[in-house]
């Protein structure tokens, strides 16, 4: 059977379901050559899903995919591969511990000889690839040496590798610069011109609108619609996304910061080439937002404010009352909690349910005598507070890999709310996550904040920063270079801040 072959990829009426979940229910896509089609939805709308049946990842339960117009079948990513369609996945998965080039041949390694492997080729050929995309990494570097953007950059690199005519992009920019956003920008502009076709999901709805000729929208598993970009505005995407206009990105707030509940003193890093000479106060019920750009070192501060990172000189004061804080263990019973910057490497627990992950940093609080847990407790309290939470899970029992990205993060704050803590730490709590996840956060954090909780937010969205804060506190290259009050604090003040040097 042959369709139109105006689109170079159509999928028709594509459904699946997993345990309790219809994850995609007839859905229909269908991509032009040498054009990006972004896809857009909120987290849950089955988007991945989507791209992991093309990919081969996941068998579909229903529906057909056709590629120029001849229907196919794809059963692995190998099919797929082959077939000319690659995908760069949100959660990098690269061989650490392997060079650049390695990880870009993985599997389809140059030989001579068809015994030994010829690292020269493979070196060449990868300058080559580098050069066609203009990216500045040597072919020999140890993978697990380069930083986040690095590390997509080579995904993109492998992507381009294998000559295809469809490359899924999956969150592509959710760890880059705005520089390297840029640059890749650039990269697809290329591949366009060479009649490949570029399938982008994002959140970011400025770049959806600057880099896309279509966008197609889906909510609950179903497509909502196709649009070119142009006819698309931030606020239409918004309403056709979560169902309902969302005028406020960020909820009212009525907290009235009050009082010193933590002041830093000259806190420097054992290592010289991190944080030094870090001073600061956090008062109770006050939102403290961090800026910075890429090596700021802010995580690594917050990190060693949670005892995970040594310091060489500095002090710690909680409460008017100094501590050492020298492990996880010590900062929680100080009342303190950290929401991670990467949910799936250190974050969740992916093969334990949506139960355990709330329940695992508090346990001793379950113990009753002789070792035995209370279960009933413990399962009464994790439910309450993922309830609370407005948590989307089919079941407690749920793996909390089957969960969206902003179910996850509700998740790993209800984990740390369990622990009655004082102080959270937040590291970039709403990356990956929709637009109307990001507002359930928002709200979270504003009630704690009511409550009396002091937040300390890492964010690298502009806009966040603004609206949750009610001071920002920039760093650069490892020094903070100033701290305004929200009322003050505008975006041009805090770039100039982030690129001092």
């Amino acid at each position: 059977m042959m369709i139109d072959q105006q689109y170079v990829l159509e999928l028709k009426g594509i459904s699946k379901e997993f345990p309790g979940v219809k994850a995609l229910d007839d859905v229909t896509l269908q991509v032009r050559p040498g054009t990006v089609h972004a896809l857009m939805g909120e987290n849950g709308a089955g988007k991945s899903t989507l791209m992991k049946c093309l990919f081969g990842i996941y068998k579909q339960d229903a529906g057909d995919i056709y590629l120029n117009g001849q229907k196919v079948e794809i059963n692995s990513s190998r099919d797929a591969l082959q077939m000319g369609i690659s995908m760069i996945h949100q959660e990098l998965h690269p061989v650490p511990f392997r060079s650049v080039m390695e990880n870009i041949w993985l599997g389809r390694f140059p030989s001579w000889w068809l015994l030994f492997i010829d690292h020269k080729k493979m070196y060449r050929d990868t300058e080559a690839l580098f050069k066609q995309l203009d990216i500045d990494i040597k072919p020999d570097t140890i993978v697990g040496k380069l930083s986040v953007s690095k590390i997509q950059s080579i995904e993109i690199a492998k992507a381009v590798s294998f000559n295809s005519k469809i490359i899924v992009m999956d969150e592509p920019t959710s760890s880059l610069t705005s520089v390297e956003v840029e640059h890749l920008f650039k990269i697809i502009q290329e591949l366009k011109s060479r009649g490949v076709s570029i399938i982008y999901i994002s959140h970011k709805m400025e770049e959806i609108l600057q880099i896309s000729d279509e966008v197609t929208i889906m909510r609950d598993g179903k497509k909502i619609g196709t649009w070119a970009a142009e006819e698309l505005t931030t606020d239409l995407i918004i309403s056709k996304m979560v169902g309902r206009d969302l005028t406020q990105r960020f909820p009212p707030r009525n907290n009235v910061p009050n009082g010193v509940v933590l002041k830093v003193e000259g806190l420097t890093s054992i290592h010289p080439k991190s944080f030094n000479n870090i001073s600061f106060e956090l008062r109770r019920g006050e939102i403290l937002g961090i800026g910075g750009l890429v090596g700021a070192q802010r995580t690594e501060l917050i990190e060693a404010l949670f005892g995970l990172r040594e310091v060489q000189s500095g002090s710690i004061t909680l409460n008017g009352k100094m501590v050492r804080i020298k492990s996880a263990a010590a900062a929680k019973r100080h009342g303190m909690a950290l929401l991670t910057e990467e949910r799936r490497t250190t974050g969740i627990f992916p093969v334990l349910s949506v139960h355990e992950n709330a329940a695992i940093a508090n346990m001793r609080r379950y113990v009753r005598p002789y070792l035995l847990l209370n279960e009933r407790k413990k399962r009464d309290e994790v439910n309450e507070m993922v309830t609370k939470l407005r948590t989307k899970t089919p079941s407690p029992k749920t793996l909390i890999m089957n969960l969206s990205g902003g179910n996850q993060q509700k998740v790993l704050l209800a984990r740390w709310l369990l622990t009655s803590p004082e102080i959270l730490l937040l590291d970039e709590p709403t990356r990956g996550i929709d637009v109307g996840a990001k507002y359930e956060i928002y709200t979270i954090i504003a009630d704690l904040a009511q409550q009396g909780k002091s937040i300390i937010m890492i964010s690298s969205e502009m806009p966040e920063l603004l609206g949750m804060s009610d001071r920002v506190m920039v760093m650069s290259e490892g020094r903070i270079t100033g701290i305004l009050n929200g009322s003050e604090a505008s975006e041009e003040e805090i770039m100039r801040l982030a690129a001092q040097h």
